[in-house]
């Protein structure tokens, strides 16, 4: 079963991860980013792992370049619900110090792991635009930009519901081995009035495949793309 969760703004914050599903589109009004000449426009922005301590403050994070950065003054943000912790989380900052930063905006980036496609309850295969895909330089994460079409059928704006399925794994004569993923979208009746950019990272198995092969519902068909380790 995929769980559902809720888009405010631009941003998506993750409030939970479970085993087997993720949230997708949930945001915190004052963690949005903006494109364009925005008030976040001319900030430094990254893919960060964001550390928390005991007080629920974001101590310090590091980004997928392995840069380290000590926040001063300390980040705080509602949607830090757990503490000694780490979110996936993109950061806008102005460094301070070569080993400093000011975060002036953190969202938290939802992340997916890949699960066994029969432990899914359904395989919705709504249509999801890709916009671009790349693996983060420390191996650990495939991020990809996505596009959603969205709107309002009410003052209440209903819930994307998005997951990962693995379907196959093959081990070729050679010893490679490909990973076949699926990403699963379901549209929940949700209008399609403008389209929205959402970032999504999935973790990267420690037992790394050889290749991941991975299949996104696009609006044009299923679009069916290799990321080679």
């Amino acid at each position: 079963m995929l769980r559902r969760c809720r888009k405010i703004n631009e941003v998506c914050c993750l409030k939970a991860t479970v085993a087997i599903v993720c949230c997708f589109l949930l945001a915190c009004t004052t963690d949005s980013y903006e494109k364009g000449e925005g008030k976040y426009s001319l900030l430094q922005a990254d893919f960060a792992e964001l550390s928390v301590n005991a007080n629920k403050q974001g101590v310090s994070f590091i980004t997928d370049e392995g840069a380290i950065y000590e926040l001063v003054p300390l980040f705080t943000a509602k949607w830090i619900e757990t503490a000694d912790t780490t979110y996936r989380t993109i950061v806008y900052y102005d460094k301070t110090t070569a080993t400093t930063a000011r975060a002036e905006a953190v969202g938290t980036v939802v992340t997916l792991s890949p699960v066994q496609h029969w432990r899914f309850k359904e395989l919705p295969q709504d249509a999801i635009d890709l916009e671009s895909a790349w693996i983060a330089k420390n191996g650990k994460y495939l991020n990809l930009g996505l596009l959603v079409k969205t709107g309002r059928i009410s003052d209440e704006e209903l819930p994307h519901n998005i997951g990962l399925a693995q379907d196959t794994l093959y081990v070729h004569r050679d010893g490679r081995r490909t990973a076949c993923w699926r990403l699963l979208h379901n549209q929940n009746g949700i209008p399609q009035y403008y389209t929205n950019r959402r970032y999504v990272s999935i973790r990267i198995p420690t037992n790394v495949p050889d290749t991941i092969r991975l299949t996104i519902p696009t609006s044009e068909g299923p679009l069916q793309r290799d990321f080679t380790f």
